[in-house]
C-alpha cells in the first residue's frame, strides 16, 4: 500500500496545527455549529488511535474511542498524538472485524486494516475542509490550497485544466 497520502495529510494538520494558539484551537466557531478546529481534530486523532489500537485484537468499535479532552484544548497534546499515529500507522494488512451500533443495533462487519486506514484518511480530509471553515474566522493561518480536499477532487480538477 503507498502510505504517502496519509503522512501527506497528517503532516498539513500538523502544518495548521503549529500555527494556532490553544486559544484558538479551542474556539467556538458559529459556522461549525460551535464547534472547535481541536473538537475536529480531536474526532480524526482519536479514530486513528482506535484503528491502531484495535489492531493486534481485529475487532475495531469506533463508538469505544476516548474523547479526551486535553487534546481537543491543547495544541501540544494534539500534536503529541500525531507524531505518535505518523510512527505507527504503516503497518502489514490483515483482517479485522468493526463493530458498529447503528439505530440501536449492532452491526458485525469484516473489513481490514488498509480499508479501514483508507477510511481514516478520508474521514480526515473531511474533517479537515470543516476546519478550513474555521481558519476564515481564526485568520493568520495558511494551509496549502488543497487541504481538506479530497484526493479524487483534485485529480478531476487537473483534469478539467487539460
Amino acid at each position: 500500500m503507498n502510505f504517502s497520502p496519509v503522512k501527506k495529510t497528517l503532516g498539513e494538520l500538523k502544518h495548521l496545527l503549529i500555527q494556532l494558539s490553544d486559544e484558538d484551537y479551542a474556539k467556538s466557531i458559529p459556522n461549525l455549529s460551535g464547534a472547535s478546529v481541536g473538537q475536529h481534530t480531536r474526532h480524526i486523532i482519536e479514530l486513528f488511535q482506535c484503528l491502531s489500537g484495535s489492531y493486534e485484537e481485529g475487532m475495531l468499535n469506533y463508538d469505544s474511542r476516548e474523547r479526551n479532552r486535553l487534546i481537543e484544548s491543547s495544541v501540544n497534546h494534539a500534536l503529541k498524538a500525531l507524531d505518535v499515529i505518523i510512527a505507527e500507522y504503516e503497518k502489514e494488512n490483515k483482517s479485522l472485524v468493526i463493530h458498529q451500533h447503528v439505530d440501536g443495533n449492532l452491526m458485525t462487519i469484516e473489513t481490514n486494516y488498509y480499508r479501514e486506514l483508507l477510511y481514516n484518511l478520508e474521514h480526515c480530509i473531511h474533517h479537515q475542509a470543516l476546519i478550513k471553515v474555521a481558519l476564515f474566522e481564526i485568520g493568520n493561518v495558511s494551509v496549502t490550497e488543497n487541504f481538506g480536499v479530497a484526493p479524487s477532487t483534485i485529480e478531476y480538477k487537473k483534469q478539467c485544466v487539460r
